[in-house]
């Protein structure tokens, strides 16, 4: 018997069992006990009764009959009734479109019985969004598949902003309330095994898609939960694309893609949202097909295309304090994996000694990110991390192991517009006394900014041939013999 028929059967009143009920000795339909918390279904504040009693015997609590809030209001009213009638165990047997086909028919009902007018645009409105807040994420479902999204930040339940194009838009989309809120931060993280609650305020996860979430509820924050969703494409961008998009040129990216080749040790270096992780799936896409690959990332979101790979997640405590997997675990335990190559999403603490001693003993080829302004600040916050991991090393001990493991720092930036860039190639070349040496091969100039605010600029080789030039010949790839000389790339 379909979630339709259950309403029906309801509705009459007659409290007859269905032949499927009797046989397995259920309870009638009406007294069918109030969904589980289980059940992933929001809680409600008040029945379907209440709230329907408060709003048509006191119109006076609603305010000023206006019409975004009387439709608001049908919609909770229509909500709340949804929870009451639905056979939620019934509903978690059916695939996520049977689902939702039953629930529409459902709301479809419980409309008709309200008896309120609404066009046919403001009734399709008001299924979907009923829909995606018992099967979705609610108001986030609109702008999860709007793929012109690049980023969606929630500064609580009433401002919700997006990025497009490198800019920020407020939007129109509201939650309820900060409890509205929550229970879409907490249906996201636990659909992944993590929890967030006053103990735990601070989160990361993932959604479905690889897109990665942050949120952050009371109390530490003040303002409502906030919430911040790096969305990434469902097809993943190529160096193609990110020629085409002016982040590097032809030149640049026939160079990145020899030094992978060569099983070069990279770090892309770069602040927050300048397109690192872009970056790392472009260079891991030219990995060959037949190496083994182990990924180490706090929310899994690299999108390798090669058949032998092997991902890590991290993972927080549990509720007693235990269990956590940290980054440094797992990158001890890929030693072991007998990887290829060891691609980590990014390092922030004491696993980028362990990450220079991987590269420093036969696993040549590793990617990582960090974050940092230019490549020399990347070779110091390197320094850094080493000395986080609790190994008290002399500097210089500490800038040799650097200088022999890392091949390659490729600075990337966003830039006032929104655009992101390669804004140098740098390849270390050794130590001079205490002191690393480095040397850029491309560079970014940027000559100013147009009266629309876009970035006027080029990349530029700046004339240095690379130490590695050998190594790259050896492993077939060569290059015109200009290729390096000092010019304006176009």
């Amino acid at each position: 018997m379909g979630l339709l028929d259950r309403v029906r059967e309801r509705e009459s009143g007659n409290g007859s069992q269905s032949p499927a009920d009797k046989k397995s000795g259920s309870a009638p339909a009406q007294a069918t006990p109030p969904p589980s918390k289980s059940a992933e279904a929001p809680p409600v504040q008040e029945s379907a009764q209440q709230a329907k009693r408060r709003l048509a015997n006191n119109p006076q609590a609603r305010g000023p009959a206006q019409p975004n809030e009387i439709v608001s209001e049908l919609k909770i009213r229509i909500h709340a009734e949804l929870i009451d009638r639905l056979d939620l165990s019934a509903l978690g047997r059916l695939s996520h479109e049977q689902a939702g086909e039953e629930i529409r028919g459902v709301i479809a009902q419980l409309l008709e019985a309200d008896g309120m007018p609404l066009s046919r645009d403001d009734r399709k409105r008001l299924e979907a969004e009923i829909t995606s807040e018992v099967l979705g994420y609610g108001p986030l479902d609109s702008l999860l598949k709007d793929d012109s999204v690049n980023d969606i930040l929630v500064n609580g339940p009433k401002q919700v902003y997006v990025e497009r194009r490198g800019n920020l838009e407020l939007t129109h989309v509201q939650f309820r309330d900060d409890e509205h809120l929550t229970q879409i931060i907490d249906r996201i993280v636990s659909a992944i095994g993590r929890r967030v609650d006053a103990a735990s305020p601070l989160v990361d996860a993932r959604l479905p898609d690889g897109s990665r979430v942050n949120a952050v509820i009371a109390p530490i924050a003040l303002d409502g939960p906030s919430v911040s969703i790096r969305r990434f494409g469902k097809d993943p961008f190529h160096i193609e694309d990110l020629v085409q998009f002016g982040s590097m040129t032809e030149e640049v990216a026939m160079f990145l893609r020899g030094i992978v080749h060569a099983r070069m040790n990279i770090v892309v270096s770069g602040g927050t949202g300048s397109g690192k992780t872009t970056l790392l799936n472009c260079l891991s896409s030219f990995i060959p097909h037949d190496e083994r690959v182990v990924t180490i990332e706090d929310a899994a979101e690299i999108q390798l295309q090669q058949p032998h790979v092997v991902r890590l997640e991290t993972r927080p405590p549990n509720l007693e304090g235990k269990g956590m997997i940290t980054s440094r675990d797992l990158v001890r335990n890929a030693l072991r994996m007998r990887p290829d190559r060891i691609v980590v999403g990014e390092v922030r603490g004491g696993e980028a000694l362990d990450m220079l001693q991987a590269m420093n003993t036969g696993h040549d080829g590793s990617l990582t990110t960090l974050h940092a302004n230019s490549p020399r600040d990347c070779l110091s916050r390197l320094e850094m991390m080493i000395l986080m991991a609790g190994v008290e090393l002399p500097v210089a001990a500490m800038r040799q192991n650097i200088s022999s493991a890392v091949d390659y720092v490729v600075q990337q930036t966003r830039m006032r517009d929104g655009s992101r860039r390669v804004l140098k190639v740098t390849e270390i070349v050794g130590m001079e006394g205490d002191v690393i040496s480095s040397q850029d091969i491309f560079e970014y100039i940027q000559t100013g900014v147009d009266e629309e605010g876009k970035v006027l600029g080029y990349h530029q080789c700046t004339g240095i041939r690379p130490q590695c030039l050998e190594v790259l010949e050896s492993c077939g790839l060569t290059f015109p013999p200009d290729f390096f000389t000092q010019r304006i790339l176009n």
